[in-house]
């Protein structure tokens, strides 16, 4: 029997609306308004199960990033999957968000954004300096479509994760893999895009110039974001290290780093 009902759903679309962007933080971006989004369907879920409630508040509150119409799918998901198989398929749950959160920002910022705004505002803009109203009503009616759209990703991601969590039911460890190397992979992927470092450190013997950063790609390239990354989360595995210690520890590295050509 399902636990969660229509009203349920209402409550996290409207909070997925106007939430998802509270608690923004360069540590977990939209985690924190991702755990507020979902909190109703969790109360609902986990009436009952205090351990469980506390487990599912703390993968929701992982870290979290995508285009906010898209992110109506994979909240959708997400509550159906832990509607039908608990939070002990936490990692699917993880990995299904990781691995989502990065396809879906790239076509809900080009859909949504890009060519929704070019193309919706540029008729309403041309029709109003010609002096007709309607140039004054197209934006409007065009939200409410939107609205429409986002409210039935609600539901489509919502019956989706429902399925995912009983017709995969005997295969979920094999779904869990999946969900973990595709988001691992999405994650990797966006080292190189993020971090954008490179060690200006150039030595010279007589005539010829050896360039580090030249020579760190050749052995693998964006060697040095990944060394960054490796490092960052070597450190974060320290007793008594967080990420705001880490921020720091990364600028003193970035200033000596910096001026290795001065020292040498």
């Amino acid at each position: 029997m399902s636990k969660l009902d229509k009203s349920d759903i209402k409550k996290v679309y409207w909070r997925n609306i106007f939430g998802l962007q509270w608690g923004w933080n360069y540590e977990r971006m939209q985690g924190l308004g991702y755990s507020w989004v979902i909190m109703p369907a969790l109360k609902k879920i986990y009436a009952d199960d205090k351990a469980g409630m506390t487990k599912a508040l703390k993968t929701s509150l992982g870290y979290f990033n995508t285009s906010q119409p898209m992110s109506h799918l994979i909240v959708g998901a997400d509550m159906g999957m832990e509607e039908k198989s608990g939070i002990e398929n936490d990692a699917a749950i993880t990995g299904l968000k990781t691995g989502l959160m990065g396809p879906f920002a790239g076509v809900g910022d080009t859909i949504f954004l890009a060519i929704y705004r070019a193309i919706i505002f540029s008729i309403a803009s041309y029709m109003a300096l010609s002096g007709s109203a309607v140039g004054l009503i197209i934006p409007i009616i065009a939200g409410a479509v939107i609205l429409w759209v986002r409210y039935k990703f609600t539901w489509i991601g919502y019956n989706q994760g429902t399925r995912l969590a009983t017709d995969f039911a005997g295969r979920m460890k094999v779904l869990t893999d999946a969900a973990s190397i595709l988001g691992l992979t999405v994650v990797g992927a966006l080292i190189p895009s993020v971090i954008t470092y490179s060690l200006d450190f150039k030595y010279k013997v007589g005539k010829v110039t050896l360039n580090a950063n030249d020579l760190m790609d050749q052995i693998l390239p964006a060697l040095a974001p990944l060394l960054i990354v490796m490092f960052s989360y070597w450190l974060l595995g320290k007793k008594k290290m967080n990420s705001t210690k880490l921020i720091f520890v990364l600028i003193a590295l970035g200033m000596l780093l910096g001026n290795l050509k001065n020292i040498f």
